[in-house]
């Protein structure tokens, strides 16, 4: 494409001709030249990355609705950069101590092919997740060093649970299903891809009250071509729209899984009944106090301290037993 001057330079070219001055050009700095590395040639457009960066989005959010339910403290978390480059570098500015897990993602449809992601977890935050799961409040995060038999043992749980919600998230795009299938301590002997392998490797930063770690997924550029190829604009339309329902129900989902493993104490209440202070000193085991209450009366049943139940007593295989008949406040209790 020919070159368009400016209103000077056409000024300076008539002057030129007119006064008989040789015209002079001015060669290009090649300061708008791009180098271009045809050994690493780049495999995925800005928009193809846009759609990763997407799809962990959401698995950012799935994730960080587990997190803050089993550790109890806030936790956000966003994806940090999606970027391409070789398997070797990726692996190389792994630490010695790193803790990978390798997900093999099978795609439901036959054509495409089965591919092994890798999850890495930065280890302040995989100490810090050990520590507040056992009880602590977190601040021994800072640990570099190897992972005992127990650690490894918890950390395999957390990363079946991230594996989980990380298929689920690629579900909104393609039909797929995987598994977490192996924990590896030491990268260096990973062989899973060629060093020149082309990846892309998908970061997001993890905030945890005042500590923040990284986690990241490495995808192979050979799947991730094929998988891309399935991904129509339409499709990912309805799959978004689709998503954001199915987070909604999959953290309605996560929330009740958590309480329901909660501990609340419940106690029958038989009657109530008042007495002086004097009265109250003077009692001794064996001390009968009178109540109006009969024994075949309706009780009232709190959980937590709350009433939340109305019952009946009763006996069940020789033991007093009591059945729940409505809910506290619709059904009124029995007159003494």
């Amino acid at each position: 494409m020919a070159e368009v001057l400016s209103q000077s330079q056409i000024d300076a070219l008539l002057n030129s001709i007119s006064s008989g001055e040789e015209v002079v050009t001015e060669e290009q700095d090649g300061s708008n030249v791009k180098v271009y590395d045809f050994y690493s040639p780049k495999k995925f457009t800005k928009e193809q990355l846009r759609t990763v960066d997407s799809l962990h989005e959401n698995m950012g959010r799935l994730l960080s609705s587990y997190f803050s339910g089993i550790l109890r403290v806030f936790c956000d978390i966003s994806v940090l950069q999606v970027e391409e480059q070789r398997y070797y570098e990726y692996n190389n500015a792994l630490p010695d101590t790193a803790l990978i897990g390798l997900v093999d993602l099978k795609p439901a449809n036959i054509n495409l092919p089965d591919s092994t992601f890798m999850l890495d977890m930065s280890n302040n935050l995989s100490f810090f997740l050990i520590d507040r799961l056992l009880g602590g409040s977190g601040a021994n995060s800072s640990m570099q060093r190897d992972f005992t038999d127990i650690e490894l043992a918890i950390m395999n749980d957390i990363y079946l649970k991230i594996t989980e919600y990380m298929v689920e998230s690629w579900r909104d795009h393609l039909d797929v299903r995987g598994e977490l299938s192996s924990l590896e301590t030491n990268p260096r002997l990973i062989q899973v891809y060629a060093p020149e392998d082309i990846v892309v490797i998908a970061v997001l930063n993890v905030k945890l009250r005042d500590m923040e770690g990284t986690l990241s997924v490495c995808i192979p550029a050979m799947g991730l071509e094929a998988y891309l190829g399935e991904f129509t604009s339409k499709y990912t339309r309805i799959s978004h729209k689709m998503s954001n329902e199915r987070l909604d129900n999959m953290r309605r989902e996560l929330i009740q899984e958590v309480l329901s493993d909660s501990e609340l104490p419940i106690k029958a209440v038989f009657d109530e009944t008042t007495i002086d202070v004097a009265d109250a000193l003077r009692l001794r085991p064996n001390d009968i106090i009178p109540l109006k209450k009969p024994l075949n009366g309706i009780i009232r049943i709190e959980v937590d301290d709350t009433p939340w139940f109305m019952a009946q007593l009763g006996e069940s295989r020789n033991l007093k037993a009591i059945k729940i008949i409505d809910m506290a406040g619709s059904h009124p209790e029995e007159p003494a």
